[in-house]
Parts: structure tokens; C-alpha cells; sequence
């Protein structure tokens, strides 16, 4: 591996931005030790990326494959795959959320902060002390923000979709999941979009994962590249596919809320508190 972990404070002055290879963490904290938290991340994100390189085979194997990995973030990330244990899945559909949760673990422990935010590309792990609340920006332009208070048990978000910075096997535009840590979203965002699907349908164009990046942990599975043009039942129908996938997990006690987005419209398992842009949109 080469390079090393960066950070600097960002132009408002609140916000660190550390980097490392892949990894770009946004994070910003609310209380007396602060500043500690903020150093806590610095140096607990220069060893991440390290340790996660040193387990790859593992990781990148479909959980339950292999042994367990040892270090702690990858650990997180392959009890978050397992929890899905019966489909297909590796740890890697984790490693977003797990470094946001591991990087919010420090920041937290002992510092008595309000609120704590790390966002990971759009997956974040986050502490809210009671009465404090996050506001999150939400990608796939059927909706514009979430809103979660301190009274809700989870504490993760993730996103994920074909659109998205990571390989999906699914059309949707975006799948944005609240669960217990960021880990168990990302995971869960990643197989609920996934699933949002219409199987050989001629608009939409698909290519080997292993095409696109030879190391993919999907293989020579089939990874979209382009959505066409789709009906309104057709845009149903593959909406609906995803909402079973997020009903099932909600049933199982594995998301709290989730909300599917695709062509404009969106259907909502549990409960959101979501923002709608100034535009009409068809909410479900």
C-alpha cells in the first residue's frame, strides 16, 4: 500500500476531512471535547485502511466462506454480511459504514459530545445525546434530506445504487437505509437496491463486475451500467421487488427504515422523515 492518511479542517473550519487511499471521511462533533474527538479520528483513521488491506482475501469472500478476519473494523464488517448470511454476500458490501462506525467509536468514548456525524461517501455512523438531531443530504433526486431525532434507536445510514460509487446488481437510482450502525445499512442498502431489479429487460445494460474491476468481490457477476427508458408499471414492478427485500429485513428486526428511489418515484418501509424537493413527486 502506498500513501499516507491526510487530514485538514475544511474551509468552514468545523468540518475534518481525512483521506487515505479510497476512504474520504467527513466528520464534525458538538461539545466541550470536541477538538479531543476530532484528534481521537485523526490518528485512529491512519492504521484503517492498513489493516483492512491485510484481510482482503477474506473480506472479499462470500461470508461464511472463510474463517472470520481479525481486525476490528473487518470483523464489524463480516457480522454485518453474515446477518444475510443466506444470500450472496461478502464483507465488503460493510466496509463503508464499518470505517464510519469504527472512526464514530472513538470519537465518542468518554467525551460526553451532543452530536457526532462521520460520513463516509454518503454511508454515516452517528451519535445523537437526547434532543439532538441530524439532518442528512440524500441522493437520488426523488427526495432531498433526512431527518433523524435522537428518539430513533438507529444510529447508520447508507446509500447505495447503480448510480452510486460501488458496483450494483440492481436499477435502482437509490436505496437509502436506517438500521442500527452503518455497517448493518450498508449492507442492508446494498442488497435492497440489489433487489430493486427488472431481470433481462432489454433497456437496461449490464456488464461482468470482474470486467470492470478485475479484484471485484462480485465476480463476473452482472453489474448495471445503464437504465433506459421504463414504463410507469414497470418502474412499479421493480419498486416492488425491493420493497419486499426491505419489508423482509424490517420484519427481521434488520433496518429500521428504508427508502427506495427510481425514475423519480420512491416507496418508504417504516418511518422516514424525509424532505421532498420543490417539485412534485409521487410518494407511495
Amino acid at each position: 500500500m502506498t500513501g499516507r492518511a491526510t487530514g485538514r479542517m475544511l474551509p468552514d473550519g468545523r468540518r475534518l476531512h481525512l483521506h487515505h487511499g479510497p476512504i474520504d471521511l467527513i466528520i464534525d462533533a458538538e461539545g466541550d471535547k470536541r477538538r479531543v474527538a476530532l484528534e481521537r479520528a485523526r490518528t485512529r483513521f491512519e492504521t484503517i485502511l492498513q489493516e483492512l488491506v491485510d484481510e482482503l482475501p477474506l473480506l472479499r469472500a462470500p461470508v461464511g466462506a472463510r474463517q472470520k478476519p481479525q481486525g476490528h473494523v473487518a470483523r464489524a464488517m463480516w457480522e454485518a454480511a453474515w446477518l444475510h448470511r443466506t444470500r450472496f454476500v461478502t464483507p465488503m458490501a460493510a466496509v463503508a459504514g464499518a470505517v464510519a462506525d469504527e472512526v464514530l467509536r472513538v470519537m465518542v468514548a468518554e467525551t460526553g459530545l451532543r452530536k457526532v456525524y462521520v460520513n463516509n461517501g454518503g454511508d454515516i455512523a452517528f451519535h445523537l445525546a437526547p434532543g439532538a438531531e441530524l439532518v442528512a443530504a440524500v441522493a437520488g433526486g426523488a427526495v432531498e434530506t433526512l431527518r433523524v431525532g435522537s428518539e430513533i434507536p438507529a444510529r447508520g445510514i447508507a446509500t447505495s445504487g447503480w448510480r452510486g460509487r460501488s458496483h450494483s446488481l440492481g436499477i435502482a437510482d437509490a436505496v437509502t437505509v436506517l438500521a442500527r450502525n452503518a455497517a448493518e445499512a450498508d449492507v442492508a442498502a446494498t442488497l435492497i437496491a440489489n433487489a430493486v431489479d427488472l431481470p433481462g429487460h432489454p433497456a437496461i445494460t449490464r456488464q461482468p463486475a470482474s470486467d470492470l474491476s478485475p479484484e471485484s468481490d462480485l465476480g463476473t457477476r452482472l453489474v448495471t451500467r445503464a437504465v433506459g427508458k421504463l414504463t410507469p408499471d414497470e418502474t412499479t414492478q421493480a419498486l416492488g421487488r425491493g420493497l419486499s427485500a426491505a419489508k423482509d429485513m424490517q420484519a427481521r428486526g434488520l433496518v429500521e427504515a428504508a427508502a427506495l428511489m427510481l425514475n423519480g418515484d420512491y416507496r418508504v418501509v417504516g418511518q422516514m422523515h424525509l424532505q421532498a424537493p420543490k417539485k412534485e413527486t409521487n410518494l407511495a
